[in-house]
């Protein structure tokens, strides 16, 4: 049997070049269990949390004093273990990995000086973790796909719509003066909009901005840049920021419309 034929197979040749950055919302997709994250390293067990995941290589982070980062560089280029535990959906007890590898560096974090960076080489892939890993990276292809249709139509943020979204009628934007709350007018994948008191002062077009939008489901993060700023006739501010993916917000918007479409049959 061709190997490209197979899920695991599918999965090494078309993410053979992806690394998953392990942000919260990737650790809970991914099932990891970040208290059981060890590398095995000659005599040693170094609990770690993952910082990047692709098929070869892990990216690991350590909580290592500048001594103890010089002591483990004696054994760099030598032999390591890495074991991991996920919860995988249908399973009962947590699956539990075990991946020979050879630590290929070792490192300080950079403004971090109690934090280690440690770089493994994965000896082999076991196919569970091809499997995790790759069905997490074609989740994430989908809701590229979706960042795309959902930015053609917006929400506008009346109570009804809120209570659907599960958004906490909460949302802040900072930008390099400092940050403020801020109201939700409408919104879509692509764009935002919000309004400000009438003593804000407006943005220019391309300030960039950090928004936290909290709903039920997640807190969302997204980084924004100003596309327009006017003055209603009550002298409140509404702004126009177009953003960037934002995964967790493609899938509060993909269940939006998916009851939407249900209610409309």
């Amino acid at each position: 049997m061709n190997p490209e034929n197979t899920r695991t197979g599918q999965f090494l040749s078309r993410f053979a070049d992806k690394t998953v950055a392990c942000s919260q919302y990737a650790l809970s997709k991914l099932g990891v269990d970040r208290s059981r994250c060890v590398l095995k390293v000659a005599d040693y067990a170094v609990l770690c949390a993952p910082y990047q995941l692709s098929f070869r290589r892990a990216v690991l982070l350590a909580s290592l004093s500048k001594q103890e980062l010089v002591f483990f560089q004696r054994f760099k280029n030598g032999i390591a273990g890495l074991s991991m535990e996920f919860a995988v959906p249908g399973m009962k007890s947590p699956l539990k990995l075990f991946v020979r590898s050879t630590l290929v560096e070792v490192g300080q974090m950079r403004g971090r000086d109690d934090v280690g960076l440690l770089i493994v080489d994965f000896k082999s892939t076991p196919e569970d973790f091809v499997t995790i890993l790759g069905g997490y990276l074609e989740a994430q292809e989908r809701l590229a796909a979706q960042y795309e249709d959902y930015g053609k139509t917006s929400v506008s943020m009346t109570p009804e719509a809120a209570k659907r979204l599960g958004y906490n009628l909460f949302a802040e934007a900072a930008d390099s003066g400092g940050g403020r709350r801020v109201q939700l007018f409408s919104l879509n994948s692509k764009s935002v909009e919000f309004l400000e008191a009438a003593s804000a002062a407006e943005r220019s077009a391309g300030t960039k901005v950090a928004l936290q939008l909290y709903f039920r489901k997640y807190r969302v993060s997204v980084q924004a840049a100003v596309e327009s700023a006017t003055r209603l006739p009550s002298g409140i501010l509404k702004t126009k920021a177009g953003i960037g993916f934002s995964p967790e917000l493609v899938e509060i918007l993909d269940d939006y419309w998916f009851r939407d479409r249900v209610v409309g049959r």
